[in-house]
């Protein structure tokens, strides 16, 4: 019995032109990205010489669209990249879900790859805090396929095809078991001796759902009294088209458990927390990796650069993660805080197969067609892993 392949098929509102995607997400593992394959169908009748093009262009959307008055505008498209799939400039080797399409589709199906380039930012879209907005903000990736003369050709939108696609990073598959830790140490003023933090998780990458444990050591050699501890986890965002920074309490809880803690005693505690989109519905500038609207929209996955970079020189939306504690001394004390970075991704769902169909495969019986309009926008990642 042969399993079904779910394959995503969209046609240009003409109908002469039919794209189809085995997959919606294109993976960047730090060291290169997966290009975005498919399979293209076109009549011939209507090419009548003309060449296949595929472009991929990147959205920056950093205000509302609304809000664009007196000249004003919020968004920058940028060309990423535009490749001629028919007639194809390399013969790269079809994917197995390539082979069967062309094989079910005829002579009239042209598979194609188009390559990223390096320096693409990772798909994230900001949450507005409202129901519905006009387009989302954040990075947006759309594959335009079309028919022309050259490639300088603009696309009528009637005459192309356009589809939502998205690039995600997964977490490294070689994991480092490095338990993160911090000491922190706060003096007060016309009072001797120090109130001491240290504070450790159990390891540095978390998977999205995953429960963050965080270990507390508290020494307390101070005059002062702590009243209660304050443990979040803290979304940091940088946009860098407009330069901004901002955070979020993606997660959060309060305790008194244990205090006061008072001169001269110690305290040993531990914290579960688990951050989670479905908790944040309705809160502006969370970022995500999907539409908030969607059931399995996660946080946005923590940006990772390739080796020997620094990830302030990434583009698009930066996302990084902190586990923020603080104890609290009271009005005239103030507050301790420690701040341990982590990683929040998705876990790797394994190594591409490339690997051609088998050699007897005569029909197509084994695809199963969705239509690209009606799938629910940020649903695949979690699909590549069940």
């Amino acid at each position: 019995m042969v399993n079904a392949v779910k394959v995503f098929k969209k046609t240009a509102p003409n109908g002469k032109i039919t794209v189809y995607l085995g997959r919606r997400d294109f993976v960047d593992d730090t060291t290169g990205t997966e290009p975005v394959d498919g399979v293209v169908v076109c009549d011939n009748d209507y090419l009548r010489g003309r060449k296949v093009f595929a472009s991929v262009t990147v959205t920056y959307r950093f205000g509302r669209e609304e809000d664009e008055v007196m000249g004003l505008n919020f968004s920058k498209e940028l060309l990423l990249t535009t490749q001629q799939i028919y007639p194809a400039a390399n013969n790269a080797e079809m994917t197995g879900v390539q082979d069967r399409l062309v094989k079910k589709l005829g002579a009239n199906a042209y598979p194609f790859a188009v390559t990223l380039p390096e320096s693409a930012p990772a798909s994230v879209q900001l949450h507005s805090g409202e129901e519905e907005t006009a387009k989302p903000l954040g990075v947006i990736y759309e594959l335009r396929v079309f028919v022309g003369d050259n490639s300088d050709e603009k696309p009528h939108r009637r005459n192309s095809v356009a589809l939502a696609v998205r690039k995600a990073q997964y977490s490294p598959i070689t994991n480092s078991h490095r338990q993160p830790s911090t000491l922190v140490s706060k003096g007060f003023a016309l009072s001797s001796g120090k109130l001491n933090m240290e504070v450790t998780l159990d390891k540095e990458l978390y998977y999205h759902g995953e429960q963050v444990k965080a270990n507390l050591a508290i020494n307390n050699g101070s005059k002062k009294t702590v009243k209660n501890i304050k443990v979040a986890i803290i979304q940091h965002v940088e946009v860098t088209m407009t330069n901004s920074q901002f955070t979020r309490e993606v997660s959060s809880l309060e305790s008194k458990e244990g205090c006061p803690i008072t001169p001269g005693t110690n305290l040993s505690k531990h914290f579960n927390l688990v951050p989670l989109a479905s908790s944040n519905k309705n809160r502006s500038g969370i970022a995500l990796d999907g539409k908030l609207k969607d059931t399995d929209a996660n946080l946005a996955s923590s940006t990772l650069v390739s080796a020997g970079k620094n990830v302030n020189d990434a583009g698009g939306i930066v996302v990084s993660y902190s586990l923020r504690v603080k104890l609290n001394c009271g009005a005239l004390g103030g507050e301790l805080v420690a701040d341990l970075p982590f990683k929040l991704m998705h876990p790797a769902p394994g190594v591409a197969v490339k690997a051609k169909a088998d050699a007897n495969y005569t029909g197509g019986e084994d695809l199963e067609f969705e239509d690209f309009a009606r799938l629910r926008r940020g649903q695949s990642v979690d699909q590549g892993l069940e």
